[in-house]
């Protein structure tokens, strides 16, 4: 198995659909279920790489925005996956994932022989093992292939993949997943992509508390928040959490979530479930994770993780 390896530069020069047809070509239909934060921008991304898109999501507002970009809305998961050559997921939970995959309309039920299905969600690994299970009998193959990045971010394709699993299906899908991310790195046996992207959520949360923690240290230090915010940035201590997540804790407003913090908590649960798993001693994250926690107790469950900002200002005295 080829583990760590950066997508960029893979050996085949083609890249075939089950029909042996280019997957590259615009004729290549691409299924994305999950229309929400990172599911649409994708979808976006994929049509105008020329990929047909059909698409589902529960929220009819939600597929009406795909249809509106020149995407199909399907009714179900498995009439988005008719006549696709990859599915990918982005879902919110893993009862989203269970529906999506087994219902009568389902994944499973519609799936074929050949069938990829790119599983983006961060998810635990146990429920995405057996979802795998389920989608191999019906003769599918699902990869393991969580994204790095905020909603944000991916609005601009400032992805990064980490596809784990089959190496011959990453490798049929690399056009698709290249349309809509800056980098793809292969990282092993399925499975890893989870614990690459646990491992990259690790540093996401402590990376914009340290932020959040800098600019309430500025501003306590007389310095103009606005003015520490460009100079912090522009200097050796800037971050990607200090650029994305930085302006809302200036303007004090967390109410355009790049992700809920409710569901951001699901990741930091995982992160600690894993770090106990291979026992792994994480300070700095236990650390920010209290600041979280305490951003859920006041009620912050819909704003942006950014929000840690607010909670560290209300700690400071009148």
């Amino acid at each position: 198995m080829r583990n760590n390896k950066r997508v960029k530069g893979w050996r085949r020069p083609a890249h075939y659909a089950r029909d042996g047809t280019d997957m590259a070509s615009d004729t290549a239909t691409v299924a994305v279920i999950g229309l929400g934060n990172m599911g649409s921008p994708m979808s976006r991304h994929l049509l105008a790489a020329g990929f047909l898109v059909q698409g589902y999501d529960v929220r009819q507002e939600a597929a009406n925005a795909l249809e509106e970009a020149g995407g199909r809305a399907a009714a179900s998961p498995g009439e988005a996956a008719d006549s696709a050559e990859v599915v990918i997921t982005s879902l919110p939970s893993v009862a989203a994932l269970r529906a999506v995959v087994d219902a009568s309309d389902g994944l499973a039920a519609a799936a074929s022989p050949g069938l990829i299905v790119v599983e983006t969600s961060t998810l635990p690994l146990d429920d995405k093992e057996a979802a795998r299970d389920v989608l191999a009998q019906a003769g599918a193959v699902m990869l393991d292939c969580p994204l790095s990045g905020t909603a944000s971010q991916m609005r601009v394709r400032d992805i990064a993949v980490y596809a784990s699993g089959e190496p011959e299906a990453i490798e049929r899908c690399r056009p698709v997943l290249a349309a809509f991310s800056r980098v793809q790195y292969e990282v092993g046996a399925f499975g890893n992509g989870m614990r690459m992207k646990l491992i990259a959520n690790h540093l996401v949360t402590v990376h914009h508390t340290a932020a959040a923690e800098a600019l309430v240290f500025a501003e306590r230090a007389g310095l103009d928040p606005a003015l520490a915010l460009e100079a912090l940035s522009d200097g050796a201590g800037n971050s990607r959490m200090l650029e994305v997540r930085g302006p809302m804790m200036i303007a004090g407003d967390f109410t355009q979530a790049n992700m809920r913090l409710e569901y951001f908590q699901k990741d930091i649960d995982l992160i600690s479930g894993l770090s106990r798993e291979v026992r792994c001693p994480l300070p700095l994250f236990a650390a920010s994770a209290q600041l979280h926690l305490a951003a859920l107790a006041q009620g912050r469950l819909e704003e942006d993780p950014a929000c840690v900002f607010a909670v560290l200002k209300g700690m400071l005295s009148r």
